[in-house]
């Protein structure tokens, strides 16, 4: 659990966690994953904001404001930000998008297969 909060805030993870840092970037689900480890960083400061003085509304304020910006700039640079990561874990520039594009393109090739199969049958002659 150490090891993943301190991956969600940028240290390089031991090399015999390489294969996971690449699946952490290219999973089915890698911008919630990345939303959530972004998380990491801005829950404690918002925390720490609403124990500001003055009023519940006003810190409330300031804690939505905060937030929205921080979660608006890293979605962002969400991609840009995750080729970083896995360039610090030592693969290649834009391993993360060619491994997305490529499970993409199967994916589409399933779904046009199936839909050809389903819809354009051979004309009876």
């Amino acid at each position: 659990m150490l090891r993943w909060f301190g991956y969600a805030v940028g240290v390089k993870l031991p090399d015999r966690y390489k294969d996971w840092a690449l699946y952490d970037a290219t999973s089915k689900h890698w911008r919630a994953r990345y939303v959530l480890q972004r998380s990491v960083g801005i829950v404690p400061l918002c925390a720490v904001w609403l124990l500001l003085p003055g009023s519940i509304l006003l810190r409330l304020s300031l804690v939505l404001m905060a937030a929205l910006v921080a979660y608006f700039y890293s979605c962002a640079y969400m991609e840009e930000s995750v080729e970083h990561r896995l360039g610090r874990q030592g693969f290649p520039h834009h391993t993360g998008r060619r491994v997305r594009a490529e499970a993409a393109e199967s994916k589409n090739a399933e779904a046009t297969a199936r839909y050809i199969a389903r819809y354009r049958t051979p004309s009876e002659g």
